[in-house]
């Protein structure tokens, strides 16, 4: 859809799931984001793209021009304003959060971080059915495929999920305060901030 050092004209609004990707000058990827419908994207401070978006499935993109998404702030048009301004702080809270996640965060819970969010994004469904493959939630975690797959089955063993589906990317969650545990135990786990005196 979109490739990186390509000239931005517009900014993307997906209606189906889809990667934000960086490849690195030694041909490892890094995914960004994995946007879900009504998701933005595509907003860059400079001319040029920094990233690539690949659809995972069949994908409905909206195009809107850069100068048509911000003539309403530009109008006082407060409606148009506050939309915007929504959709910005969802990916900078999500951008942040990420962040979090590859600089502190264990194995486990980056992949229980991961699933937890996916679950809050897609609304809690009965069975998660995850539109990426394995190898593209390495990449977005900044893991191996096989650290994956071993985090996966220990939140398996300890039945927090199951993983169902021919393609095993179909997600039951059986303990949602389980997986939010793992998730969070990195807060538990600091060490409570110095006093100043």
């Amino acid at each position: 859809m979109e490739r990186q050092n390509l000239r931005i004209t517009s900014t993307r609004y997906g209606r189906a799931p889809f990667g934000h990707t960086r490849v690195l000058s030694d041909g490892r990827r890094q995914i960004g984001a994995f946007h879900l419908p009504g998701d933005i994207f595509g907003i860059e401070n400079g001319d040029g793209h920094r990233f690539t978006a690949e659809a995972v499935v069949d994908t409905t993109v909206w195009i809107a021009k850069r100068r048509s998404l911000f003539a309403g702030l530009a109008k006082g048009d407060t409606p148009a304003a506050n939309n915007v301004r929504r959709l910005v702080a969802r990916t900078l809270e999500h951008v942040e959060n990420h962040l979090l996640l590859l600089g502190r965060q264990t194995a486990l819970e980056r992949v229980a971080a991961f699933l937890a969010e996916m679950d809050r994004r897609l609304e809690q469904p009965a069975v998660m059915a995850l539109p990426m493959v394995r190898r593209d939630i390495a990449d977005y975690l900044g893991l191996t495929l096989e650290t994956v797959s071993r985090a996966l089955s220990t939140l398996r063993d300890q039945g927090i999920l199951s993983v169902t589906g021919p393609m095993q990317r179909e997600i039951v969650l059986h303990d949602r305060s389980g997986l939010a545990r793992h998730a969070l135990s990195l807060a538990t786990r600091a060490e409570p901030a110095e006093r100043v005196q």
